[in-house]
């Protein structure tokens, strides 16, 4: 197991910084037994018994020790080396008790249990700060796997529904033998239920690669964009009696054209559909400091402010409507896109109606 192999290494470290540490001493002990003046040299002067000076006598034993001195120190030094193997194996053993917990109970979760929590105890210190960091992981992966579950349930029921209307629009000229002109209506009823799945599809297409990143990296004129979307919409606009207000000032980003005008289309569509009769639309952009803003505010329905994080997850309408040719997929597309280039997206829901969305994307110095 890769868990013994460290243990093996970690004892065999302690073992090694043991037995240098002994040897150091030993070689000491070595340079300094060597290290004893011969017989021959003379006293230094004061006698003998002078301060400093080993009397000839001790000198005389050592001498004749000197080859008994190291055979100790080194049969020490083995039985050392095989005490300090013993003691490493098991602190580090103990040290890796609970690497061993953790991986034990990583072990059992998986998407079925996600939920569960390595919650070590103990005094604070690395191991535990790993736990709390796998915990963390843990959590978001939980809170990944949930939305990916509501994801794939929200569209089954989305591409469901026209496939149960298409069956119905199919058997009804054949179980009551219509006409001719039966027939062409239900034909055209057909062509526009595949015309919504392709945009859906399509959305859902545009969704999952802005969730995946930035793709060109150039300079993108957001004033450009903001007031070519405003110009397609003015005549949607004019149908529902909106007043649209654009406030366009020069602000330049660095990103994927094609995925920030989407992302401009999408808020503009927004703004002109949740809209009340004879309401306001406002698109405005402009520079603060080295940031892009785009601001995008309309009238509309109340939205209660615990729902305004809800809008932007994939399929979550205020109104479902099923021939409203809107999936819910609008303003997730834009929060995937504005977080693939680094934007910082923030909404608030208006008490008289209406929501507010602003996005600051990082601007390219002047």
């Amino acid at each position: 197991m890769r868990v013994n192999r460290l243990r093996r290494r970690l004892a065999l470290l302690y073992c090694a910084a043991s037995v240098a540490s002994g040897f150091v001493l030993l070689l000491i002990i070595v340079v300094l037994s060597f290290g004893l003046p011969p017989s021959d040299a003379p006293a230094p002067e004061g006698g003998p018994v002078a301060a400093g000076h080993v009397p000839d006598s001790l000198l005389t034993q050592l001498r004749a020790y000197r080859s008994d001195i190291l055979l100790l120190p080194g049969i020490a030094l083995i039985i050392m080396a095989a005490l300090s193997l013993a003691a490493g194996w098991v602190i580090a053993g103990r040290l890796l008790r609970p690497v061993r917990t953790m991986t034990g109970r990583l072990r059992q979760i998986s998407d079925r249990n996600v939920h569960e929590r390595l919650a070590m105890k103990g005094p604070r210190d690395e191991v535990i700060d790993l736990a709390d960091t796998i915990d963390e992981l843990l959590g978001r992966l939980e809170t990944a796997l949930d939305g990916h579950k509501r994801f794939v349930a929200n569209a089954a029921h989305e591409l469901r529904t026209p496939l149960t209307v298409e069956h119905a629009l199919l058997e009804e000229p054949l179980a009551t033998n219509a006409g001719i002109e039966r027939y062409r209506a239900n034909f055209e009823s057909l062509i526009a239920l595949n015309r919504a799945r392709g945009r859906l599809l399509e959305s859902l297409l545009t969704l999952a690669g802005s969730e995946h990143g930035a793709g060109r990296a150039e300079p993108v004129d957001l004033a450009a964009l903001a007031e070519q979307a405003v110009r397609d919409r003015k005549a949607e606009a004019d149908r529902h009696g909106l007043r649209v207000g654009p406030a366009i000032h020069p602000a330049t980003l660095t990103g994927d054209p094609a995925l920030i005008g989407r992302l401009v289309a999408n808020l503009c569509d927004n703004a002109v559909h949740y809209n009340v009769p004879g309401g306001v639309v406002e698109v405005s952009t402009h520079r603060d400091a080295d940031r892009a803003l785009l601001v995008v505010t309309n009238t509309g329905p109340v939205v209660p402010p615990e729902e305004v994080d809800r809008l932007f997850e994939p399929f979550q309408r205020m109104r479902r409507v099923s021939d409203d040719n809107h999936h819910g997929l609008g303003l997730s597309i834009v929060r995937a896109i504005a977080v693939a280039h680094g934007g910082v997206l923030t909404a608030h829901a208006s008490p008289r109606g209406g929501l507010t969305v602003e996005i600051s994307f990082p601007a390219p110095p002047d």
